[in-house]
């Protein structure tokens, strides 16, 4: 899968040295979900690279239900789950036993699963071939950035390419580098944290099998005695395998076939053909940067943080980065918003970070004990939770990841009215089910990358004069799109021009955004909550908006201060 072809940079041509508003360093899924974002905002971006083929080794492989709804965003969500596969449903074992076993998302009508499995190469292939779609921005292979430096009004990289050295400044440099960034390297900057005494063994091995979709996990299974083990199905009949081996093992010798094949054989069975196609051996990790932002450079996913694989938060957590940096820094490039606006990336993503690491040292505690009262916990949990469910949920094999809730930060309104139920500020916002004049449709398509307005007309008669102040709102300074939601039966095609009509299907939206009639909600470009009100109103709307995009406050002077 070798899509990236390298071409002589225009600064090798001219001699000179480009600008541009925005350059990308790194192209795994972070830093390609970036640069398509940065695009899709009208932002042009140079990503840079230093590879000259996609990653090797499935990596990265489970696909939250949030981080889908990015990749729908971003016109990349179809082709990764068409590829990937879905899964809801996982179960834990002790020995031989089944402890137990859940469900991510036992609750209909949502468009997207808990989960899908792929490989990190097949999520880059999606990318790759979406940034090729885009015209503003410039993919630069086998660049690799020797040296960066930081001024107060530009940033300067030197890049070397197969041809030679070149400069490129940027008004902003975003890290994706990778959790050993030679970038952080080069500015002196650290990421510090927790490395645990132990290490794992991962397996990429093509079989064909008839275990279920579902992640399986193993404390102490019988085919390997006195450790842990995971099985996840991938695309192309590959399965992931992780085995414990403890902080002794040699991990030059741990890879080789002689000693990873005879492992492989006694969990799936020896009469069960099967290929290795990728070996690895890592050691669990949790640490984050003080800050992510140092002037004109920001650092996102592993480069800004990094935490032990169990619980899939990596690569979930550092595209939720993304998620959250490029429609505040688009403002600021386009002259919309203040830094103001950049600042509170590090507000809301120190404290998402902080929430990863804590459940990931938590499920690496847990599966990998390192004191004796630790393990006596441990096992003695795990023989309660074959008869109590209290005990299952003590048992840690991994908290599966979830997006964060921004409750500190500046950007929201609190809230003025009573909701006993809902989507506090800062939460993500819910997807339903919906019905439009087209046919079915889901309430999350209709958010996109900007600010819209969700008003819950329930059953309530809607007359012109609702519709109006809803048009009122594609004209405020930052525009908001009107989505008018209403109950089955009641869909209004005469609205006014502008405003998007839905019907709430079984009533399902209604229920998650815990509305009633005249509830009005309005939804960041990330999709988060900004404010919501029992009663629609233009001017507190207007002032919302104006807070969720960093204007000057008392409360924002408060936080600066």
């Amino acid at each position: 899968m070798d899509l990236l072809t390298y071409r002589t940079p225009p600064e090798l041509v001219t001699g000179s040295a480009g600008h541009y508003p925005v350059i990308v360093v790194g192209a795994g899924p972070v830093g390609l979900c970036t640069a398509i974002d940065l695009a899709l905002h009208g932002v042009p971006c140079v990503l840079l690279d230093e590879a000259a083929a996609l990653s090797e080794g499935s990596r990265a492989i489970c696909f939250s239900k949030r981080t889908l709804e990015i990749l729908d965003r971003l016109g990349c969500g179809a082709p990764a789950r068409a590829k990937g596969v879905v899964w809801n449903t996982g179960k834990v074992f002790h020995r031989d036993e089944l402890l137990y076993e859940f469900n991510l998302l036992a609750e209909p009508g949502h468009k997207h699963p808990a989960f899908i499995n792929l490989q990190q190469y097949h999520l880059e292939h999606v990318l790759v071939e979406r940034v090729q779609q885009l015209d503003n921005i410039d993919a630069r292979w086998s660049s690799r950035v020797v040296a960066v430096k930081s001024r107060k009004d530009r940033v300067s990289v030197t890049v070397q390419t197969p041809e030679g050295r070149y400069i490129a400044h940027c008004d902003y440099l975003v890290v994706a580098d990778g959790a050993r960034s030679p970038v952080r390297t080069m500015l002196g900057l650290e990421a510090r944290g927790q490395v645990f005494r132990d290490r794992f063994l991962i397996a990429d091995v093509k079989v064909l099998a008839d275990f279920p979709t579902e992640r399986r996990f193993w404390f102490d299974p019988p085919f390997h005695p006195r450790q842990s083990a995971l099985l996840h199905r991938q695309a192309d009949d590959v399965w992931r395998i992780d085995f414990q081996l403890g902080w002794d093992a040699n991990p030059d010798e741990e890879r080789k076939p002689e000693r990873v094949i005879p492992r492989i054989q006694a969990m799936l069975g020896a009469d069960l053909p099967f290929t290795l196609e990728w070996v690895s051996v890592y050691t669990f990790q949790c640490r984050r940067m003080e800050k992510f932002t140092h002037g004109r450079v920001v650092f996102t996913g592993d480069a800004a943080h990094q935490v032990s694989p169990f619980g899939a938060r990596g690569a979930n957590g550092g595209i939720q980065d993304s998620d959250n940096l490029v429609w505040k820094l688009a403002r600021v490039v386009r002259g919309k918003a203040t830094t103001n606006l950049l600042d509170t990336y590090d507000i809301e993503r120190l404290p998402a970070a902080d929430e990863n690491i804590l459940a990931s040292t938590r499920s690496t505690d847990f599966i990998t004990p390192k004191s004796n009262a630790s393990r006596l916990f441990r096992d003695a949990t795990l023989h309660l939770a074959r008869r109590y469910p209290f005990a299952r949920a003590l048992v840690n094999s991994g908290r599966l990841s979830m997006p964060h809730t921004y409750t500190k930060t500046p950007l929201t309104t609190a809230d003025s009215d009573r909701f006993s139920a809902g989507l506090s500020p800062g939460a993500p916002a819910a997807d339903a089910p919906m019905q439009n004049a087209a046919g079915t449709v889901w309430l999350i398509d209709s958010l996109g990358g900007r600010f819209v307005g969700l008003y819950f007309a329930g059953g309530a008669p809607v007359d012109a004069s609702i519709c109006t102040r809803l048009h009122a709102l594609r004209n405020l300074a930052e525009p908001v799109h009107p989505v008018l939601i209403c109950s089955p039966g009641r869909l209004y095609s005469w609205t006014a021009e502008g405003v998007e009509a839905l019907e709430d299907r079984n009533g399902l939206a209604a229920g998650r955004y815990g509305a009633a009639p005249n509830t009005f909600y309005l939804i960041r470009p990330d999709q988060h909550v900004a404010a919501r009100w029992r009663q629609f109103d233009l001017r507190s709307t207007r002032d919302a908006v104006r807070r969720a995009t960093g204007g000057l406050s008392p409360e924002y002077t408060a936080w600066q201060n």
